[in-house]
Parts: structure tokens; C-alpha cells; sequence
């Protein structure tokens, strides 16, 4: 896999997907999200732009984000949001692998059982699931995932009975990446290969669907796992939320 030229790609069919406003592309997605996920700006703009976007999502009633990606420009792009009273979240690992070098046939340990998030029951132990690991609620991802239809799926991990683990992911059609989020297992149940089982799951659905990449926001956790498993780490992501 070529770094530079995955990087573009990623950069042209993943975050420039959206409504462009001067040098920013800004989206509000099915499932509520809302924000700025790509720039083109420089120091003589990026304020203006800043002021801009803080008065359009304001009309929204709703905390939104700006997306900061690690090669965005202008270099002090961050310190302006700051200033301008966004708040970082933690910064994430951008990852990417090719679906094709994956091992896709991962089996699940003796007992365990993956199921597909597809009525109210699942979706909560999805939330339940995500609510235990992250913290905060997760009920409305639950619900969504009832009406995304063909663009995103649930998955649940069920071990004695019980929820253990959940994962989604989304099928960006028309470009050639999936995006798998979530990924959270609880903590009695780490190290027993059910993540890796989830990521085998979801790649080789997107396989069958022809998508050719993997995306991830990894967290510190998760990112020399999925180091292991053949994803590359093409730059570092951070999200700054505006109340």
C-alpha cells in the first residue's frame, strides 16, 4: 500500500464529501452528527472561516465539530480553534488497510456468539455494550443503526448470555473505504481475540460489498492492535467540539 497516494484518496472520497463553503467542506449526517470535516485554508482566512462556520452551525442548536487532521493547514490551525472556544477531544491514530492483505477467517472463542444488530433488542445491548466501555450514552447510535439500511451495521459479541463486545461499521458507497467504529469490549473479556474477531467480520463484509480500503480513528487502546493486524498509520486526527 502506498501511504501518500491512500492519504489522497482518503482526503478526496472520505473528507471532502459534503457542502463546500469557501475553503470549508461541512456535513450533517442521517444519525445527527454535524461538522467541519475538511479545510483549505491558510492565516490570512482561517479566522474568518472560524467566525463563519461558529455563526451557520450555531442556527443547528447542537454541539458540532471541527475535525482537525495532523497535515492541515495552516499549521496553527488548532491554537485559532482554541481561541475560538472549540475544546479538543482526544487525539486519534488515522488508519488504513488494505481489505485484500487482512486475514478475514478469525474465529470466535468456544461459546461466544457474533450477531448482527437488527431489532430494538440488539441495538440496546450494542448501546449497553458501547455505554460500559467509553462512558456517556449511546442509545441513539443503537437506534440508528435500525434505519441506516445498506450505508451501516451493528454488531454485538454475546458470551454467557450477556453482551461483552459491539462494533459498527459504515460503507461510504461510491468511494472505496469502509469505516469501522466502536470496536469496544469489556474488560473481562479483553485479550480473547474478539476485537480481531469483529475486524475480520466487518472487512470481509466490505470485501463482498468491493470496497477496497479500511478506515479507523484509532484510540492509543486499539492502535497497536490493529498495527498488528496490517493497518498503517497515515496521520493523527483530532476532534475540537464547539458547544
Amino acid at each position: 500500500m502506498d501511504p501518500v497516494a491512500v492519504l489522497a484518496a482518503f482526503d478526496e472520497q472520505i473528507r471532502r464529501r459534503g457542502e463546500r463553503v469557501g475553503g470549508v467542506i461541512r456535513v450533517r449526517t442521517d444519525d445527527g452528527w454535524a461538522g467541519v470535516t475538511s479545510s483549505d485554508l491558510d492565516e490570512h482566512n482561517a479566522n474568518v472561516a472560524i467566525d463563519e462556520q461558529i455563526g451557520w452551525f450555531a442556527e443547528l442548536g447542537k454541539e458540532w465539530e471541527w475535525k482537525h487532521y495532523s497535515y492541515d493547514k495552516p499549521a496553527d490551525l488548532p491554537a485559532r480553534l482554541l481561541a475560538a472556544g472549540f475544546t479538543p477531544e482526544p487525539t486519534e491514530a488515522l488508519m488504513v488497510a488494505e481489505i485484500a492483505e487482512l486475514a478475514t477467517d478469525v474465529t470466535l472463542p468456544s461459546g461466544v456468539e457474533l450477531i448482527t444488530v437488527t431489532d430494538e433488542r440488539t441495538a440496546n445491548m450494542f448501546a449497553r455494550v458501547h455505554d460500559d466501555v467509553f462512558g456517556g450514552d449511546y442509545s441513539e447510535v443503537g437506534r440508528n443503526l435500525l434505519v441506516q439500511g445498506e450505508d451501516q451495521l451493528g454488531f454485538v459479541v454475546i458470551a454467557e448470555g450477556e453482551p461483552v463486545s459491539a462494533a459498527r461499521i459504515e460503507f461510504n458507497h461510491g468511494t472505496d473505504f469502509a469505516g469501522l467504529w466502536g470496536g469496544g469490549t469489556l474488560a473481562a473479556w479483553r485479550g480473547r481475540g474478539l476485537f480481531r474477531a469483529l475486524v475480520a467480520h466487518r472487512a470481509a463484509l466490505a470485501a463482498a460489498k468491493g470496497f477496497r480500503y479500511l478506515q479507523v480513528d484509532a484510540s492509543d487502546d486499539s492502535r497497536p492492535i490493529l498495527q498488528r493486524l496490517g493497518f498503517v498509520h497515515l496521520a493523527t486526527t483530532t476532534p475540537f467540539t464547539h458547544p
